[in-house]
């Protein structure tokens, strides 16, 4: 007969006869961590194959950097997220491999025009797997002092103000300290440089999901109904035109489009998670329209943007023109169902080609077939994060792992989308796969903080321990009864002596 479990461990056995544990899966996410790094290695192997004639010691060092990291990151999963799901990081290490596969490809092509100029040429892989080393840093720093996602919520609003400095810091700051390629979107340090708003979102998804928990009800109120449809109350519609204008004021000062869409792309999928209520889109959707035709009419950044977007060819020589969508786009349509082959297009000749563009430049040598997959990949990720918000037991962690998986969705689209002439090129960087260390960081804060909404949505419940057993008086302090055979028909009586 098989032994009840002991209290310790009931938390890992589920109802079955005989009772067997709860299978954690880290098993399959080594399997699907090393199928990974087979894909990486492979990719680098075609990249020097292709663009040197020959296979090099680097490759050895690339490959030993991402296999120890994700190593590690597999180690703490195991040690501090036992029931994370097991798809999530083998995710994150595909599309972080690919982008490092891909910068370093870029730097190949680089190095060898400055060769040609006699110019000098600094690599960016060598930095990538630093950032990427810093970012699994503070990827373990959050696994382990974020124990329970739960406690987060006593933080909302320090979150929310923390975030909301971060994201105006850098429109408060003089240009010199701040503005890059005409957007003021960077703080600029000793050594340093680094990008507030990449963690504000993070802030401030924390925020709302603690506030939409304290006032879903308020959300819940239906006010006049017209054509059968029950808006909101005009008293309500507060916290949406505050983030409607954080956005506008974002897009004003700082001219960066992408996080303002970003954000409050997020703060909208967010209420509509908490209220169920289509018609939180449709009105925020409405203020967006609104805000887009303002901004158009207002800021010529915004205007310039636009007319890109129709026709980049048309703008091709203009200052701030169609040059760098156009030049993607000859990319894209040269790399074609299948692709140049990794090592064999011509990335290099695009602007920022390996931070906004880095999409354009996987689509030519991987073709339609690679960007869909590398698309499928992330697809997957945010499916996963989407899973285990719905799956664990707590509204807060609902709404805060639906924002964290959106934001990674919502990224891509507006990244892609623009580079694929789909929405007007925004200013955002395709998540794990650009090169820079602020995204890295802030994306893998996004990834710890979904492993540990999913661990705890996989956790099985803790049983209730056993009642410990009435403690009894030793047997030389117990009273004895005496009992009196009763009387014929009489009742039993009992009198204690010591």
């Amino acid at each position: 007969m098989s032994q009840p479990p002991l209290p310790d461990q009931a938390a890992a056995v589920y109802a079955s006869n005989p009772p067997r544990e709860l299978p954690t899966r880290r098993g399959t996410e080594l399997a699907m961590l090393g199928f990974a790094a087979f894909i990486v290695t492979c990719a680098f192997v075609l990249v020097q194959a292709n663009q040197e004639q020959e296979l090099s010691w680097s490759i050895v060092w690339y490959g030993l950097a991402y296999l120890g990291l994700f190593a590690i990151a597999h180690a703490a999963v195991r040690r501090w997220a036992a029931y994370a799901d097991p798809l999530i990081l083998p995710s994150v290490a595909l599309l972080n491999g690919l982008g490092l596969v891909m910068i370093y490809r870029i730097d190949l092509a680089m190095s060898e025009r400055a060769t040609k100029a006699s110019r000098d040429f600094t690599a960016a892989a060598p930095k990538q797997v630093l950032f990427t080393a810093l970012a699994l840093a503070l990827f373990l720093a959050v696994l382990i002092m974020v124990r329970d996602h739960r406690t987060l919520s006593r933080y909302g609003y320090t979150a929310g103000l923390v975030g909301m400095v971060a994201l105006a810091l850098p429109a408060l700051l003089p240009s010199s300290l701040s503005e890059v390629n005409g957007a003021k979107v960077w703080l600029k340090l000793p050594g340093l440089s680094i990008q507030p708003a990449e963690f504000s979102k993070i802030l401030l998804m924390i925020f709302f999901a603690s506030f939409l928990v304290a006032k879903r009800d308020l959300f819940m109120v239906a006010g006049r109904k017209v054509l059968g449809v029950e808006l909101p109350r005009a008293r309500d519609l507060g916290p949406l035109l505050i983030a409607a204008a954080v956005c506008l004021l974002v897009l004003v000062f700082e001219k960066d489009l992408g996080t303002s869409l970003l954000i409050f792309g997020i703060v909208l999928v967010m209420l509509y998670v908490a209220t169920e209520r289509a018609i939180w889109v449709v009105t925020g959707l409405a203020f967006f329209v609104v805000g887009c035709l303002i901004a158009y009419q207002l800021f010529t950044h915004v205007e310039q943007r636009v007319a890109n977007w129709i026709d980049p060819l048309a703008t091709y020589s203009d200052q701030g023109g169609g040059y760098q969508i156009a030049q993607g786009l000859f990319g894209l349509g040269t790399g074609g169902i299948g692709g140049t082959g990794l090592g064999a297009g011509r990335p290099d000749i695009v602007p920022e080609a390996n931070t906004d563009f880095i999409t354009a430049g996987l689509g030519e040598e991987l073709g339609f077939i690679g960007l869909a997959a590398i698309l499928v990949m992330y697809l997957v990720l945010a499916t996963r994060g989407m899973r285990s918000a719905l799956a664990v037991r707590d509204t807060f962690g609902k709404l805060l792992g639906c924002g964290l998986s959106f934001a990674i969705v919502m990224q891509v689209f507006v990244i892609v989308g623009g580079v694929t002439k789909l929405i007007p090129m925004t200013g955002i960087t395709t998540p794990f796969l650009s090169y820079g260390g602020s995204s890295l960081l802030a994306n893998y804060i996004l990834v710890a903080l979904l492993l540990r909404i999913s661990d705890a949505a996989r956790r099985p419940a803790q049983r209730a321990r056993p009642k410990q057993p009435v403690q009894q008086a030793p047997l030389a302090e117990a009273n004895t009864v005496m009992v009196n055979r009763p009387p014929a028909g009489g009742h039993q009586t009992g009198e204690p002596t010591a």
